[in-house]
């Protein structure tokens, strides 16, 4: 939901909304430009309405501005086109904008631009990539300013005459430029507020850490900057209980394109495991390697159990080693460590691990695990950007078998500085480990996620994984069907509350997820459990159309 003092624009999902759009449907194509006949009720229900999404704009819940679009075949186009298709470009993805409708007396600028500026976000999220739209002669000049293109004869009759128009992926990236300075403009509006970041990545950063960043870079290769790596190094050994690790300028995806890496030097037949969004990019990053490997994917949400993994290991004796997720960051699902390594040791298989969304934020021993990726922007509370992959032995370069920048071996040779190395970024994350109070962080982070998950289900909220089997530090919430995820998050977003909602896997499920990485006390929480609460409350007791 994107907000201003008195204006609110959104997809709608309510019934009083849907009564308001057939009013004002009324109102602007029947009254202001007579396509179709009057009637006592002054009502126009839209005939494609149960396929339409509409995007509102409402004043203290009123409706002032709406558009609509559909992407389901006939569209209204066709029906005034024959073979509409040979008049536009080709096309993977298509929708059709219609009923373009604003209220005299708010026909300005804001208005508009915040309309299109979700229906931005919804082409974005759906990859269309060619709209089409009829647009009244008097309004030729406002589209194309917008980007779009006239197409084929004028439709309609006198006094509601239409030009066809669509829009390409080209035109459409021009048209978010513009859109995207209104963005900001809303982002303004709001910046009086603090924002609370709820997000798994990237996390609130304590000013001491903040500092670094204002610091003049040194030379990757000076003595002083060496010698506080390798102590960087050591903290992060220390607190993990790891013989060694290598830090790497990338993101975790790069951590585990070297574990890949090294799994392909002749490691033998492996098991990846999936019960989310980062096993299966787990799976993906083996793929892209060549590994030679079996999958065991499970329900999202759900956790591995320890009979299953066995039996799969009985039926292939061949298994070398065994890659999967600590914390699935999709789902909030902690998949058990201890368990995992305990098999691993009785059948004599490497033991890989994605721990990303876990250091930091519980107590971890990865004295059994072979390879273990980790990031510096999550529960370490230092800024994105630094990757670690840590092991328990000896690695040596292999520099002919995998890339440069890829081979831990050739890290572990050079002092782990072989390249380029950011120290602002190296003495923040120096610094959040200097810091980082891991007794009182774990028990902190315990007690609030278990307050908080019971708080949520209080209000009526399904939190996806169970508490014996959930990280303390992600909260995943499956939306009940009348609770639109974008909806929710932006509405949340500009109350102050940063949740994550955008990521694709999150809003092809419908749903959002709260993040306490950042470490804020209950007294943050209250006003947002207040704020869902009211939610809930009102979307539940409305009947709902679906959209």
């Amino acid at each position: 939901m994107i907000s201003r003092p008195t204006l609110v624009f959104k997809i709608a999902n309510e019934e009083w909304e849907f009564e308001q759009i057939h009013k004002l449907n009324y109102r602007t194509f029947v009254e202001e430009i007579p396509q179709h006949e009057t009637n006592p009720e002054r009502t126009l229900i839209d005939k494609f309405h149960l396929d339409n999404k509409y995007i509102i704009c409402l004043r203290d819940n009123q409706l002032i501005g709406m558009v609509a679009i559909r992407d389901k075949r006939p569209f209204s186009l066709d029906h005034k086109l024959k073979n509409l298709d040979s008049y536009l470009p080709e096309f993977h993805s298509i929708l059709e904008i219609r009923l373009l409708s604003v209220k005299q007396g708010y026909r300005r600028g804001y208005v508009l631009k915040g309309l299109f500026t979700i229906l931005i976000e919804q082409i974005e999220a759906h990859g269309y990539d060619l709209a089409i739209i009829s647009a009244r002669l008097n309004q030729m000049k406002l589209y194309k300013h917008l980007g779009f293109v006239p197409f084929g004869p004028i439709i309609g009759h006198d006094g509601a005459r239409f030009q066809p128009m669509y829009i390409t992926l080209h035109e459409y990236k021009e048209f978010r430029r513009r859109t995207k300075l209104f963005s900001d403009e809303l982002r303004l509006n709001n910046s009086n507020k603090s924002l609370i970041n709820l997000l798994p990545g990237p996390v609130h950063i304590n000013q001491f850490v903040h500092e670094s960043l204002n610091e003049i870079p040194v030379s990757h290769r000076s003595e002083n900057f060496v010698r506080d790596f390798k102590q960087t190094k050591n903290l992060l050994c220390r607190l993990l209980n790891s013989r060694s690790v290598e830090i790497l300028m990338g993101s975790g995806s790069l951590a585990n394109d070297c574990i890949a890496a090294q799994l392909s030097i002749n490691f033998g037949m492996g098991l990846v495991l999936s019960n989310g969004e980062f096993g299966n990019r787990l799976i993906d990053h083996a793929l892209r390697f060549g590994l030679n490997f079996k999958t065991l994917e499970i329900d999202w949400g759900m956790a591995f159990d320890r009979d299953q993994i066995l039996r799969l290991l009985d039926e292939k004796h061949d298994v070398r080693w065994l890659w999967a997720v600590h914390c699935e960051t999709s789902t909030g699902v902690l998949n058990d460590l201890e368990m995992l390594e305990s098999l691993c040791l009785e059948r004599g298989v490497r033991l890989c691990m994605d721990c990303v969304s876990s250091i930091g934020t519980i107590p971890i021993d990865l004295n059994g695990v072979y390879l273990a990726s980790g990031v510096s922007g999550k529960g370490l509370g230092a800024f994105p950007g630094l990757s670690m992959v840590f092991y328990n032995h000896d690695i040596l370069p292999l520099s002919k078998d995998i890339p440069r920048y890829l081979d831990i071996g050739l890290y572990s040779s050079s002092e782990g500085i072989p390249f380029t190395m950011s120290s602002n970024l190296v003495y923040a994350l120096k610094k959040a480990l200097e810091g980082f109070d891991p007794d009182n962080r774990y028990a902190e982070l315990e007690n609030m996620s278990s307050w908080l998950r019971g708080r949520l289900r209080k209000i009526g909220f399904h939190i996806l994984a169970s508490d014996e089997n959930s990280s303390p530090a992600l909260i995943t919430i499956a939306l009940p069907n009348w609770i639109d995820s974008d909806n929710l998050g932006r509405s949340l977003e500009l109350e102050g509350y940063l949740l994550s909602y955008r990521s694709k896997y999150l809003r092809k499920r419908n749903w959002i997820q709260i993040s306490l990485m950042s470490g804020y006390k209950k007294e943050i929480f209250y006003p947002l459990l207040d704020l869902l609460k009211g939610y809930i409350s009102s979307s539940s007791n409305t009947n709902q159309i679906d959209m």
